[in-house]
């Protein structure tokens, strides 16, 4: 059998993906596609008992798909899969990556805004971890994105509180074990070092592969570090770039095409140049990612650097905000003397925009002149001090 080069392949084997459609898919994978959840996520409704193929409740995942067949998750019909969508998220402190928290706290997909289709997390940040967050409707693309084996690197920039040498951070790279879970190797930059009357807070630029469950945090408090601040800089090769605290921006299907080609079925490639989704900025947002102003500014992916309409840029055939238009040749100031206002005096001349009133001067002090401009004359002589030089006068000429 011939295998296609352009095939993609399981990022967990290595072995190019069959094509199913002839006899199906089996359950978890088909609403893994369907953006239901991940195939992790599917297995335990389940196992719940809240899937139903068919109006049969489902007892076990090794069951197959067939075109025709009616699925069902709590009772609602599942639809067929969408193109595969991606969304960039700058996730605030305070939410809790989930659909429903038991403790009723806020959550991450309860602030996003409507008319998006179901999503799910690639990957997750604790509850006071902020940054980048990857949401897509493929839970099959998010699974795959999330194994170790994949290699997706993730940054993080974390600021800490203790004390710790570039020499220390280096031995992270052959891995560490904390109470007695492996962690792979990591690469910790040792950015600021900033003392204190409280101690030292440092920033450091972690770079990972695996992602497990406070790994950053864990990992650092076991070389002396307590972590403060957590922020989600880049996955893979979508960064987090200008994208303002609960900010959500889709990723064009171009994109998509170009970088994840090869964990995505070709059934569900997204077509097209141009995202469905188009964000509407708040009031008052900030552009600027959101880090630490003392921080060191860190680079962002090309592909998130083209600016919106209207943010940073001038429409082509507009002029940009212009100086106040004087009327008549006179300053606005002017010009409302001119229509009987009453100049205000004291401080209450610069409130109003007007000129610094003139200074009073006291009786019997003279006012200063002006300077009126003109060159003053050369005083008569050498200047005083320098020793004048001998005469070259040889007296009075002789008469003829």
């Amino acid at each position: 059998m011939v295998h296609d080069p352009h095939q993609p392949r399981d990022p967990r084997s290595g072995q190019a993906r069959s094509n199913d459609a002839e006899g199906g898919d089996r359950v978890a994978k088909a609403l893994a596609r369907a953006g239901v959840g991940s195939r992790r996520d599917v297995e335990k409704m389940i196992a719940e008992g809240r899937v139903a193929l068919n109006g049969k409740v489902l007892t076990t995942p090794a069951v197959k798909v067939e075109p025709n067949d009616i699925l069902t998750v709590d009772g609602l019909v599942v639809n067929e899969a969408e193109p595969t969508r991606l969304f960039r998220y700058n996730k605030p402190v305070g939410l809790v990556t989930t659909h429903k928290d038991p403790q009723g706290r806020p959550t991450v997909f309860a602030a996003l805004p409507e008319g998006l289709p179901r999503l799910i997390s690639v990957g997750r940040l604790d509850l006071n971890t902020e940054g980048l967050l990857l949401l897509t409707n493929d839970g099959e693309l998010a699974r795959a994105l999330e194994l170790p084996n994949a290699g997706v690197q993730r940054r993080y920039r974390a600021r800490a509180h203790g004390r710790i040498t570039q020499e220390r951070l280096d031995k992270l790279k052959d891995g560490v074990t904390v109470e007695g879970v492996r962690y792979g190797s990591i690469d910790a930059k040792l950015d600021k070092a900033k003392e204190g009357p409280q101690g030292s807070n440092v920033w450091i630029t972690v770079t990972l592969a695996e992602g497990k469950n406070r790994e950053v945090r864990r990992v650092l408090e076991s070389v002396g570090l307590k972590v403060n601040r957590l922020i989600r800089l880049s996955y893979g090769p979508f960064a987090l770039g200008t994208l303002g605290h609960g900010e959500l921006e889709e990723v064009g299907p171009r994109v998509i095409r170009e970088q994840l080609a090869e964990f995505i079925a070709p059934e569900n490639m997204p077509t097209g140049d141009r995202p469905l989704f188009k964000a509407q900025s708040k009031p008052g947002a900030s552009r600027r990612a959101q880090a630490e102003p003392e921080a060191p500014r860190h680079g962002t992916d090309l592909t998130f650097k083209r600016g919106r309409a209207g943010e940073g840029e001038t429409p082509a055939g507009r002029r940009g905000p212009q100086r106040p238009t004087r009327l008549g040749g006179k300053s606005p100031a002017r010009a409302a003397q001119a229509g009987g206002d009453k100049r205000p005096r004291g401080p209450a001349a610069a409130d109003a925009g007007f000129a610094k009133p003139k200074k009073e001067y006291k009786a019997g002090w003279a006012k200063p002149k002006k300077p009126t401009g003109r060159v003053a004359a050369k005083p008569a002589g050498k200047p005083a001090g320098k020793p004048a030089g001998p005469s070259r006068s040889r007296g009075p000429k002789p008469r003829s």
